[in-house]
């Protein structure tokens, strides 16, 4: 396992108020630089959990190398898709209590362009399926054997998502869970990322096998956009992980940008968020839930209910593993 290091604060740029009161005292400097690049903190992504080290490490080759936040948060969270060893994203996802493979996802841009796909079966990428949705169709989510269909009809090949160690696992469940799911607090490891782009621009993706045998047909919060994952260019972005039942109940990405708009910082509106998960449940047993939040200025910040979730951070000078701050322990 990857040793966590110490979260680096990143530091402002001291010249950027004198750089857009000289803009601002000669405006026809406009006409020589792009407006999006005015104070832009620099490229940076962020994800959850740790697998979001080996995403990060993808989405940030495209982001040094000047390409576009909404291409690097396909492109890293396609690492962990394709990861078999992972078994709550993609290939190699634990399957719901029938052995099926289902899988969700969402991605959203800069321009509040969004595309989600949920209950989908038999495709490595679904966010790869739910971009297409965003920039194919009218639509922004296709689910089940029509999401399938388009991801077909749009060239992706079908694939057997449910690996021999997955198979193995189920198989194990059924002998004694007597059919019920069980929700457990390492139960939640969805990926969700957020990148910032050289020109400031914001982009967001989500994507997960879903609670380990749940019902068939279940879908959580991860597809939907407003509960798993937001993104508004003006303010910031934030996305979810953890009991997507719960997180839908707040609209809980939404909440925790529409905070930050109000004027808190990324790591106050995910703790607000926290707060109302645990004032809409009586029974915290088992409810783990975390927020990870970026806003336009490059702050990062993050929050669960329980101890023990985590969150990677790639920019320039930072590659690291931070642990989110929690309300309770997991042994009190």
């Amino acid at each position: 396992m990857k040793s966590r290091r110490d979260f680096i604060r990143i530091a402002a740029i001291s010249s950027a108020t004198a750089f857009v009161g000289k803009i601002l005292a000669n405006p026809t400097e406009n006409l020589k630089f792009p407006k999006t690049n005015f104070n832009a903190p620099g490229p940076m992504v962020v994800s959850t959990w740790e697998h979001g080290i080996e995403a990060n490490r993808a989405a940030w080759k495209i982001l040094s190398n000047g390409g576009m936040a909404i291409d690097a948060v396909e492109k890293g969270v396609k690492v962990t898709e394709s990861d078999p060893l992972i078994t709550s994203v993609g290939l190699g996802g634990l399957p719901d209590r029938d052995g099926k493979v289902t899988l969700d996802a969402c991605i959203m841009d800069h321009q509040s362009n969004c595309g989600a796909v949920a209950f989908l079966e038999n495709i490595e990428n679904p966010i790869s399926v739910a971009r297409k949705v965003m920039e194919n169709t009218p639509h922004v989510m296709l689910v089940g054997k029509g999401a399938q269909d388009f991801a077909l009809e749009s060239g992706f090949k079908k694939v057997n998502l449910l690996t021999e160690n997955a198979k193995k696992e189920w198989e194990a469940w059924k002998m004694s869970s007597k059919y019920k799911s069980v929700i457990n607090i390492e139960n939640h490891d969805t990926i969700g990322m957020l990148a910032i782009d050289g020109n400031g621009n914001l982009a967001g993706a989500c994507t997960t096998s879903g609670m380990a045998y749940k019902m068939h047909g279940r879908v959580g919060d991860s597809p939907i956009i407003g509960a798993g994952l937001f993104v508004d260019n003006e303010i910031g972005a934030a996305c979810a992980t953890g009991m997507g039942e719960a997180v839908i109940r707040i609209a809980g990405s939404s909440i925790v940008v529409e905070l930050m708009r109000q004027g808190h910082s990324p790591q106050k509106a995910c703790e607000e968020a926290v707060k109302r998960i645990i004032q809409k449940h009586k029974n915290l047993e088992n409810l783990q839930v975390g927020f990870l939040a970026i806003n336009k200025s490059g702050e990062v910040g993050a929050f669960s209910v329980y101890e023990g979730f985590n969150y990677a951070v790639t920019s320039r000078d930072i590659d690291i593993l931070k642990n989110a701050k929690y309300v309770k322990k997991l042994v009190e």
